[in-house]
């Protein structure tokens, strides 16, 4: 039976690839991006793939709270209940990197978005649905300071910080919600021929099919069923360590707090919805 999965960042890359993969096996997608004209020439392609799933698309600019709020709201309001939701969308290099929230780009669209997406598709994913995380092999320290933006931080750092502060609260949701929905962090592969190799290294890039098959197993498989909280390396092939900061209670906490007083102070309110476009 097709699983209801909701893709973040699908008009290209990993993400792109993974709904080709699941919408060919059947499943309905609900595809995300911020560019309208990208969005309706997915949704169009992968509508008619033979013996696909339903599609549908979904506009939404992560950076913006409110769009994150909307997009919630939107899925919430067309589906009692969602299967797999894989927050994939994520930012490397930006003209700007500082957004009118005062908080850099990465750690807002990498971090904090996908945070307030999952916390709000919550009652739709139930005790038997996933989150899928994506996160990487560089991860680096999270400062305070720079996650609240009081410090600037240069593409590379703020990514991998960005990446480590989302495993960081992938393990630690996933010990709260002990129960279910399964939340699992996955580093889908190095160097993958992706925009952000592109932007950060200069180089074209492994098969980004070693990333979009990695997603999918994560959704689907039996294998991650009950690996809610843990890390999965696709670089060895197998549930391996994060970095020692996401094992850390002390630190862990930390950052969570921080994301959630930000959140609980910043995003629009469920009430406040009806107010939002």
């Amino acid at each position: 039976m097709g699983k209801t999965i909701l893709i973040t960042g699908s008009t290209d890359g990993i993400g792109l690839e993974t709904a080709r993969m699941l919408v060919s096996q059947g499943h309905s997608l609900l595809l995300h991006g911020r560019n309208p004209a990208k969005l309706e020439d997915v949704e169009r392609e992968l509508s008619a793939l033979a013996g696909g799933g339903q599609v549908e698309s979904y506009l939404a600019d992560l950076s913006s709270l409110a769009d994150v709020s909307v997009l919630a709201k939107a899925v919430s309001e067309k589906h009692g209940t969602l299967d797999v939701l894989i927050n994939n969308a994520g930012v490397f290099k930006a003209p700007d990197p500082v957004t009118p929230y005062g908080l850099d780009l990465r750690f807002l669209v990498n971090t904090f978005a996908p945070y307030l997406l999952t916390e709000r598709l919550l009652p739709l994913l139930g005790k038997s649905g996933r989150v899928i995380n994506l996160s990487s092999a560089a991860q680096a320290p999270v400062d305070p300071a720079a996650l609240s933006g009081r410090v600037k931080l240069a593409d590379m750092p703020a990514y991998a910080q960005s990446k480590l502060a989302i495993t960081i609260w992938s393990r630690h949701m996933a010990q709260t919600l002990r129960e279910g929905p399964a939340i699992i962090a996955v580093n889908p592969g190095s160097m993958l021929a992706s925009k952000m190799v592109k932007e950060g290294f200069g180089v074209a890039g492994n098969d980004i099919r070693i990333g979009a098959d990695i997603l999918v197993r994560a959704a689907l498989s039996d294998e991650f069923a009950a690996a809610s909280g843990q890390y999965f390396d696709n670089d060895s092939g197998r549930f391996a360590s994060p970095h020692p900061d996401a094992l850390d209670a002390g630190k862990s906490e930390e950052i969570v707090h921080a994301i959630k007083t930000f959140l609980a102070e910043t995003a629009p309110t469920p009430t406040d919805q009806d107010n939002l476009r």
